[in-house]
C-alpha cells in the first residue's frame, strides 16, 4: 500500500520519537528529499540536493543521517551495477528495471515471483536476507530518441555518467 507524503512524515516522526531521534531540520530535510525522489539517488546526489536549500549541512550528515534512516527502516539502501549505493523511499518488497542508457530506475511490483519457492541451491546456500529482481535494458524514452536518431547509436553499453 503506496503511502501519501503527509503519512510518511508522520511515520518519520513517530520512527524518530521512539527511538529518540532528534528531528533536526536536517534529517527532515534529508528524508523529504528520499521520499520525494524517484530516481534512488546515491548520499552525494542527496547532499547536493539538499544544500541548496540548506546550505550548511554536510555530506558527513548526510551520510550518517542516511545510515541512522536505513537502520530504522525508514528508507532503503540498494545497491545496483553501478557500485553506488542508493537509497529507495520504498520499503515495500519491489523490484527494480535499470536503464543501460540513461541509468534511470524504476520501481516494479511482482507478486508471482515474490511468492515463488526459491530453487534448492539457494536455500541450501544458507540463510537469505532479501531477494529482488533487476530487469535491465533500454527505457522507452532512450528507445524513442535511439529510433528518432537524436541519441547514440543502438549500442547499449552502460552510460559512464
Amino acid at each position: 500500500m503506496k503511502q501519501s507524503r503527509n503519512q510518511k512524515i508522520e511515520m518519520f516522526r513517530t520512527v524518530c520519537k521512539e527511538h529518540a531521534i532528534k528531528v533536526t531540520p536536517q534529517r527532515l530535510e534529508i528524508f523529504l528529499e528520499v521520499i520525494s525522489a524517484n530516481d534512488h539517488p546515491s548520499a552525494e546526489e542527496i547532499f547536493r540536493r539538499v544544500q541548496k536549500r540548506l546550505p550548511t549541512v554536510s555530506l558527513d550528515t548526510v551520510y550518517r543521517t542516511l545510515s541512522t534512516f536505513d537502520e530504522q527502516g525508514l528508507i532503503a539502501k540498494v545497491h545496483f551495477l553501478d557500485d553506488k549505493t542508493r537509497f529507495d523511499p520504498n520499503t515495500q518488497q519491489h523490484h527494480h528495471m535499470s536503464c543501460i542508457k540513461c541509468g534511470s530506475i524504476t520501481d516494479f511490483v511482482w507478486p508471482e515471483i515474490d511468492a515463488m519457492s526459491l530453487p534448492s541451491e539457494v536455500e541450501g546456500w544458507g540463510k537469505v536476507s532479501d531477494r529482488h529482481v533487476l530487469v535491465r535494458g533500454v527505457c522507452s524514452r532512450c528507445a524513442d530518441k535511439i529510433d528518432r536518431g537524436d541519441g547514440k547509436d543502438a549500442d547499449t553499453s552502460p552510460n559512464d555518467s
